[in-house]
Formats: C-alpha cells, structure tokens, sequence
C-alpha cells in the first residue's frame, strides 16, 4: 500500500500530481491529513484534483502560531507511542511505503510515523540544503532530520541530487528532474497572462515573523512600495498575528496597499502571472515564479532552491536599495513563462508502485 502523509496546503499542492497520477493509473494508495491546515475546505482539493482524506489525525484547529503548533505537535506525538498503534491506527494495519514531502512539521512528524510502524519512507522534494541552519529556520534543520531518516529520495533538481549523493549515496536516490510544483502550476494556469494586475507581496516565513527588527522593516517595505504603484499584500494568518503582536498591524491596513488574506490557489497563479512583480519569502512561490517568468524579489537572506534565481528571481536580502532598483524596471527580469516537458510525478509513480 502506498500511504501518502501531509498536512499543509503547500503539500497538498505539491503532492496532487503524484496523487492524480496514481488515480490515473487505478493505483490504490491511502490519503492520511495531519492536520497542521486543518481549515482547508472541500473545494480545495476539489480544484486540485484530490479526493477527500481516507484519514484526519487532528482537525481542531490551524497551527497559525507557535503555541498552537506546539499543542497540534503533541496531539499527534501520541500516535507515536507504540509500534502496534501507530501501524493500526495512522496506517490502518497495512505494510507498504509512506510518502512525504517538503520540510515543515507535518513532514517530520509523518516521517517518524512511517519509521515507528516499521514503513519505509519516500521523500518528496528532498535534497534542499541552504547550508545555514538560520535560513531558512527551521526548514533547514527539518530537512536534515528528515534526509536522515528517509529510505527512498526524491530529488527536483541537480543540486539536491549531488547533496543527498554526497552524504547517502549508498541509499534509493531516484532524480524526479523538476518539482512537482510545476504540474501543479500547469494543472491550474491558463497558459500567456497579459500583465496588467497589482505587484504582489506575500511573507509568512518564521525567520522574519519572530524578530520585531524584520517585521518594522516588512511594514516599511510595504508602505513604501504601495506609494509608488499599486501592491497587494496577501496576508498568511501567521504573518498577521505576529503583526498584531508587533503593534504593526494598524500600520499595514493604514498603507496604500490593497491588503487581504490569502485566496485561492488558482486565483493566485493567475494574479502572479500578471503582477508587473512579486516579492515573496516562500520557496514554493520563488518555484512557481520561475516557471511563469515574473521578476521575484525573494525576501530572504538565504534560499536552498535554485530555480530562478540569477534570472528572473532575484534574491534581496533585505537590501531596500536592491529592492528599489529591480521594482523601478522589473520588466528587464521578465522571461517567457515556460512549463517543463518532463512530469514528475510519472517518475515518482513509477518507484512507489515498486516499494508497495
């Protein structure tokens, strides 16, 4: 049986190329949620292609913040406390391959599932490594927990592959050649956006919520690029939390710009497809920007992904100076957008059906 374990919606995007193609193919497999989202709604996965989960650990609450990540965290450590229920329970008594992706705290508590049952683990998108334990943190440290754990890899890119070859190479390494992020891109986005829509600004990283120095200059940043042109601040519920625990709030909502929660998936494609620019923390959004084409100013000191970048990715850190120049004439980073041939979650298919 392949049992694939996520629990945020950045996985579920992810991860929805290989679970349609396994649909596809009349593959049987099992859907575990963790819960980490746990307010993602039907339609969702409906506009994913995804069915709905055969199984939800926890379903109280987002963990939108530390302490509430904490508490979801130990919920779901209490599935951990013996083989014979963490095999019964979270993998309905059946042997086979546990599937995860990505590097945040659901990856690595259904990592350590996978192992206490006695279930090899496969790793979506693994092989990143920034090679700073502080950029980004903690997905850094998550990744190398995970890597180590992991019995079959699957790495998007080059780079991730020469890592995970230097360190296991005695293990399953299977090169996927893109990231799945890429189907997922193309599974929702129309094809040529005529660009026309507001810029975009999206943070919600934990290395720039939890140090009030960053978050005054993210409210700065905002204030002073939405008085120039018009900028939509697409706010994470984490991200406004710690701007509300800062005081900074207000001052977001007083700015020029058009300020509002996250929408959904398909909708933002298509506003980043026609956004004259983006600036964004996300590694996933740096991958999706890569792939459309649109100038990016990633809002980091660090990043472990190498699409776009020295292209149309531009990576700031926190430079206002760099900032200004690539917003002043962003078209001269603007490339065709550009859906690789290649699908990798044919390639991932394919050795899941040989480890179940």
């Amino acid at each position: 049986m392949i049992h694939v374990l996520i629990g945020t919606k950045a996985e579920y995007i992810k991860t929805a190329p290989v679970m349609r193609e396994l649909d596809r193919r009349g593959v049987t497999y099992r859907l575990v949620d963790l819960g980490q989202h746990s307010n993602l709604p039907v339609s969702f996965r409906t506009q994913l292609g995804v069915r709905e989960p055969d199984l939800r650990l926890d379903s109280q609450t987002d963990a939108a913040s530390i302490g509430d990540a904490v508490k979801w965290a130990g919920r779901l450590m209490g599935h951990l406390r013996s083989r014979k229920h963490t095999r019964n329970q979270v993998f309905a008594g059946l042997g086979g391959v546990c599937l995860v992706h990505g590097d945040t705290p659901s990856t690595v508590i259904a990592t350590l599932m996978g192992r206490r049952a006695g279930i090899p683990v496969a790793h979506l998108e693994s092989g990143l490594r920034s090679k700073s334990v502080l950029h980004p943190f903690p997905e850094e440290l998550t990744r190398r927990a995970v890597m180590r754990l992991t019995s079959t890899y699957f790495p998007p890119n080059g780079a991730a592959e020469a890592n995970l070859r230097s360190r296991f190479g005695g293990r399953d390494i299977v090169p996927t050649g893109h990231n799945t992020s890429f189907e997922a891109v193309g599974h929702v986005w129309p094809g040529e956006t005529e660009v026309g829509g507001p810029a975009l600004i999206t943070v919600h990283r934990v290395e720039n919520l939890h140090r009030r120095a960053r978050l005054v200059d993210l409210v700065t940043t905002v204030e002073r690029l939405a008085q120039r042109e018009p900028v939509r601040f697409l706010v994470h519920q984490p991200t406004e939390n710690a701007l509300r625990g800062a005081g900074l709030w207000d001052r977001v909502q007083a700015s020029d710009a058009i300020v509002g929660p996250l929408i959904p998936h398909d909708e933002f494609i298509k506003a980043t497809a026609a956004a004259p620019w983006v600036m964004t923390d996300g590694g996933s959004s740096q991958e999706e920007c890569a792939v459309l084409g649109v100038p990016t100013l990633l809002w980091r000191a660090a990043t472990e992904r190498e699409e776009g970048l020295g292209v149309n990715v531009v990576l700031t850190n926190y430079d206002d100076r760099l900032i200004d120049e690539v917003t002043a004439d962003p078209e001269r980073y603007r490339r065709p957008a550009a859906l690789p041939e290649v699908t990798p979650s044919s390639i991932v298919v394919d050795r899941l059906i040989e480890l179940s």
